[in-house]
C-alpha cells in the first residue's frame, strides 16, 4: 500500500469512489499533508462526470483520531500556521466534498474523533462497524470545534445532545449514535466492507442528482451558511490556540497526563 497520506480510488465502471485515510500508525490523525491530499482528492473527484457515490474511510483501526497534536506544541505563532494551513485544506475539501452530485458515506471503524467526527457529520449517511466510537474530542485540549462539527452536530442531534458530547466529553458508541441519528447502519466486523460496499453500490444505483440536491437544500436552509460558518470556527480556534489552557491541553496529552484547565 502507497505510504500517501490520502489514498483515492475512482472506478468508472460502477461511478463509485472511496478516499482512505491513510495515517494508521497516527490513526489517520490531520497533518498538512493530509488536509492537502484530502483537498485535491476532492477537487479531483468534482471533475469526474460518471461520479456516483463516494465512500470515506480510514486504514488501519480508526476512522479518524482528529489533528495530530504534536504539531501544536510549538510557539503559538507556529502553530497557528500549522493550524492555518491544515483548516485551508480541510475547509476546502468539506465544502468540495458536499457540493459534490453524489452521495457521500463514511464508514466508521474504530474512533471518529475530533476533525474526525466532523467529517463523519458530513457525510449523507454513516456505517459504523459495531465497535465504532463517536467523541468531539476538541474539549480535551482545551480547543473548540473546527471542520464543520459545531455546525453538523446540533443539525444531526440537536443542541442538547451536542452540549453533552462537548461539555461533558461524552463519547458514543455505535449503538448510542445509531439512536441519536449519528449512524444510519451497523455492521459487524466481520461483514463492515460488504455492508459498506453494499450501501455505495445501492446509493450509486439511485437518483444520486436528487440526492445531491436534497444535501444542498438542506444546508442552505441553515441560518448560517457553512462556508462562513467554517470560517468562524477558524477564528475561534486560533484565539482558543493562544490561550493557557489550550497550550496546558497538548502538553497534557502529550506527556499522557490529565490536564489542569485554569480557564486563561
Amino acid at each position: 500500500m502507497s505510504d500517501a497520506p490520502i489514498l483515492s480510488r475512482f472506478d468508472p465502471a460502477t461511478g463509485i469512489a472511496r478516499i482512505t485515510f491513510n495515517r494508521p500508525a497516527r490513526l489517520n490523525a490531520i497533518d498538512v499533508a493530509l488536509a492537502e491530499g484530502l483537498q485535491q482528492a476532492a477537487r479531483a473527484l468534482a471533475q469526474q462526470d460518471a461520479l456516483r457515490c463516494v465512500v470515506l474511510t480510514g486504514a488501519g483501526r480508526a476512522f479518524m483520531a482528529g489533528g495530530d497534536v504534536s504539531g501544536f506544541s510549538g510557539q503559538p505563532a507556529q502553530t497557528a500556521a500549522a493550524l492555518n494551513a491544515i483548516l485551508d485544506g480541510m475547509n476546502a475539501a468539506i465544502l468540495t466534498l458536499r457540493a459534490l452530485d453524489a452521495p457521500l458515506i463514511a464508514g466508521v471503524r474504530g474512533a471518529a474523533a475530533g476533525a474526525g467526527l466532523s467529517l463523519a457529520l458530513a457525510a449523507d449517511l454513516v456505517l459504523a462497524e459495531e465497535g465504532a466510537q463517536f467523541l468531539i474530542a476538541y474539549d480535551r485540549i482545551g480547543a473548540v470545534p473546527d471542520c464543520g462539527a459545531s455546525w453538523f452536530l446540533p443539525r444531526k442531534v440537536g443542541a442538547g445532545r451536542a452540549a453533552q458530547m462537548m461539555l461533558l466529553s461524552r463519547a458514543l458508541t455505535a449503538a448510542e449514535a445509531l439512536d441519536w441519528g449519528i449512524v444510519a447502519e451497523i455492521a459487524p466486523a466481520d461483514g463492515f466492507e460488504a455492508a459498506l460496499d453494499a450501501l455505495a453500490a445501492r446509493l450509486a444505483a439511485g437518483p444520486t442528482r436528487s440526492y445531491a440536491a436534497f444535501r444542498r437544500l438542506c444546508d442552505g436552509g441553515a441560518v448560517t451558511p457553512l462556508a462562513a460558518h467554517l470560517e468562524a470556527e477558524r477564528a475561534e480556534f486560533l484565539a482558543i490556540a493562544r490561550s493557557a489552557d489550550f497550550a496546558e491541553g497538548v502538553a497534557g496529552f502529550l506527556g499522557k497526563r490529565r490536564p489542569v484547565f485554569t480557564g486563561r
